[in-house]
């Protein structure tokens, strides 16, 4: 049995790894994506924007797929189904769109499968989250948070393999054998996911005892006023003798139709129940009105990335390859930025640190402004050095931002519902990034930024350093104690 035990969890391990390096690796295929984009299909970078915010949608709807996991289980497994069917929608797209130049080529369709790439991609996180919290209650303390260590590790190894290699491919592989050669990894998920057993849910278990009725205080309240119902239920039969025949009568003839029924209402009532959890826990004050704020801070931001990937390829003429490097960069100054929070910001209160962010991000922002008027140039400074440096910068200062989002989320989130109200919140973190690139995009479509017209690039940037000190004005929806490791 210990052997046993010793080879599930290897496969597990590695399941996790496979997928947290998928999910860092990403970067090596959609670089291929935005050239597809702007080369391939000569769209603006406002429809570029677009295409690219609809198709990473599926990310701000995480809860669902986790709801469904937990009360709707598939021939009595509620992971390893789930995470088969959302590897299926990670995989065929991909290959769909390697093989046929007419999907390439369509904005519409290409975007459609790119949806469905990201629906997959979105399930398959929120499960395998899941299936590390079960693993959590199941081991030791340390092994599990063991087990996130790595998983992030192999997120960031996924990110920079996946960036240095994104620019090399794209210069010496044809665009649709880069689709092609990505799609292997979600093959080797869909084969580790053979390797994974789990132990099926018990049949005698309703889909309403999935474990958010252990989420409300209510819910023994009402089994009590159940079980006081069957009791006077009970009473009232024995007064009639001829009631409880026909009534047995009645079961018998409709005996398979009430079981459908029953399992259905279970079902319903278990999805209502969970919906009507995270609502009540996410209307406290305590818990909105941080949530109010981080989803400020990304909506009242124009996210202008796309329009700045014109600039740099188009105009300063920077290679695929170099940008990959300057993605590495970015991964090393998210790694640097968690590095200096955990050792030097822990303590400060979290006010303080969202508000330096905020300064800090609008300062490197100008930076941008000075390279898109080329004061750099005039001043000895390479285009390069400017992307590098600004991308390593604007990354770690962004980590100061992030940790606090992480930390507060984790302390706001009631026992037992820890999984999916953290799914909400980052759905609510993604939605909001979602946002902020649509109004990215309207705001260059009314300056009129296109491929090949930059002329109000630094209006469009002041706009955006102005908005980025918005979210400073409601810093009071932030609890003035909360620093970055209490809440």
């Amino acid at each position: 049995m210990k052997q046993l035990r010793i080879a599930f969890g290897a496969s597990f391990i590695w399941l996790v790894c496979l997928i947290y390096f998928t999910q860092g690796f990403r970067s090596f295929v959609w670089t291929a994506v935005s050239y597809q984009l702007k080369d391939r299909l000569k769209l603006s970078p406002s429809a570029s924007q677009f295409v690219t915010s609809i198709a990473f949608f599926p990310w701000s709807i995480k809860p669902i797929y986790g709801i469904l996991s937990d009360c709707i289980p598939i021939k009595g497994r509620k992971r390893i189904p789930y995470l088969v069917i959302a590897t299926l929608l990670s995989l065929f797209p991909w290959v769909i769109v390697g093989l046929q130049e007419s999907v390439r080529n369509s904005r519409n369709q290409l975007m459609v499968f790119l949806l469905l790439q990201n629906l997959g991609s979105a399930m398959a996180d929120v499960v395998i989250d899941a299936m590390i919290a079960e693993a959590a209650r199941l081991e030791k303390a340390k092994f599990a948070g063991d087990l996130q260590s790595v998983s992030w590790m192999a997120m960031a190894l996924g990110g920079i393999c996946g960036s240095l290699l994104g620019g090399y491919a794209l210069i010496n592989f044809q665009m649709e054998n880069i689709f092609l050669l990505f799609a292997v990894l979600p093959m080797l998920q869909l084969l580790s996911c053979t390797f994974v057993k789990e132990s099926p849910v018990s049949s005698k278990t309703s889909p309403k005892e999935n474990g958010f009725d252990q989420l409300n205080g209510r819910i023994s309240d009402e089994d009590e006023s159940s079980n006081q119902m069957r009791k006077t239920n009970s009473l009232r039969r024995k007064k009639s003798s001829k009631q409880k025949k026909k009534r047995r009568v009645n079961r018998s003839k409709d005996q398979m139709p009430e079981k459908d029924i029953s399992f259905m209402s279970q079902l319903l009532q278990s999805l209502k129940m969970a919906g009507y959890t995270l609502f009540k826990a996410f209307r406290q004050p305590i818990i909105m009105r941080p949530m109010a704020w981080f989803f400020l801070a990304q909506v009242t931001m124009p996210n202008l990335s796309t329009v700045m990937f014109y600039y740099q390829t188009e105009v300063l003429n920077l290679e695929a390859s170099f940008l990959g490097t300057t993605r590495v960069i970015g991964w090393m100054g998210l790694m640097i930025g968690t590095f200096i929070y955990n050792r030097f910001l822990k303590k400060m209160k979290l006010q303080r640190i969202l508000m330096f962010a905020h300064v800090a991000l609008a300062l490197l922002t100008l930076l941008d402004i000075v390279l898109v008027s080329r004061l750099n140039v005039s001043l000895g400074i390479s285009d390069q050095t400017m992307v590098l440096f600004g991308s390593a910068l604007s990354d770690a200062v962004n980590q100061f931002k992030f940790m606090p989002f992480l930390i507060l989320s984790g302390h706001l989130c009631p026992p037992g519902i820890e999984g999916t109200l953290f799914a909400l919140f980052m759905s609510i973190n993604n939605l909001g990034a979602t946002i902020g690139a649509f109004l990215g995009a309207g705001l260059a479509s009314v300056l009129n930024i296109s491929s090949g017209s930059f002329d109000n690039l630094s209006l469009g940037i002041a706009i955006q350093v102005i908005c980025t000190f918005i979210p400073v004005c409601f810093l009071f929806l932030i609890p003035k104690e909360a620093t970055g490791i209490s809440a």
